[in-house]
């Protein structure tokens, strides 16, 4: 009976935790330049950072290939002053971007759990549309934001809304066609460090 009502109260607790969502929009004339169209399968690529320690999911992220390349950071940290927000959608996902998104969350204290998986063109593009259209998303809702979005999209009708980060990681392992890999670093806790790496790559 504990363990029931801890679980029927956890959404509740983590409303109590949550802050306003911060609503942020790049202009067009900033964002436009910067649109990335990758040339690899349409993919959606789920990424989990999980402590260290006891693997206890922290952050959800979702990048999408679709006709542009993008990430939706919900309600995260992760930016910087050349990569166009609106959102929490971060726009012109190069490469370089995609590794300094892994690299800036993976640190000694997180490791970074990434599933890919290819879907048709059209998945792609809803799950991108969905993304653009969201929201600026509240505080420690990132699973929720992400989950909603994943359940919508066709193929994915066994992805169910929730709160936590693994149980969402857990769903889409159960995907067919799904591949995972981890990435663990051993760089300090400080994520100021991955950012001023990118400022010198940007410089160059």
């Amino acid at each position: 009976m504990q363990r029931r009502a801890f679980l029927l109260g956890a959404p509740a607790t983590l409303l109590t935790a949550c802050g306003a969502a911060e609503p942020t929009w790049a202009p067009d004339e900033f964002l436009n330049p910067r649109i990335y169209a990758f040339d690899g399968p349409p993919m959606l690529t789920l990424f989990t950072m999980r402590e260290e320690g006891g693997g206890q999911g922290a952050h959800t992220g979702l990048m999408i290939n679709a006709s542009q390349r993008v990430i939706f950071d919900p309600a995260g940290t992760f930016g910087h002053e050349s990569i166009p927000e609106r959102n929490d959608v971060h726009y012109g996902i190069s490469p370089q971007v995609e590794e300094y998104y892994e690299t800036y969350h993976a640190r000694i204290t997180y490791y970074l759990y990434r599933q890919d998986k290819v879907v048709p063109a059209p998945v792609a593009e809803q799950a991108l549309r969905r993304a653009m259209t969201f929201g600026a998303v509240p505080k420690a809702q990132c699973a929720r934001a992400t989950s909603t979005i994943l359940s919508e999209l066709p193929g994915f009708e066994s992805i169910n809304v929730t709160w936590f980060p693994n149980a969402l990681a857990r769903q889409f392992d159960r995907l067919p066609g799904v591949t995972s890999r981890e990435r663990h670093e051993t760089d300090s806790d400080d994520k100021t460090i991955a950012r001023a790496a990118f400022d010198e790559q940007v410089a160059e």
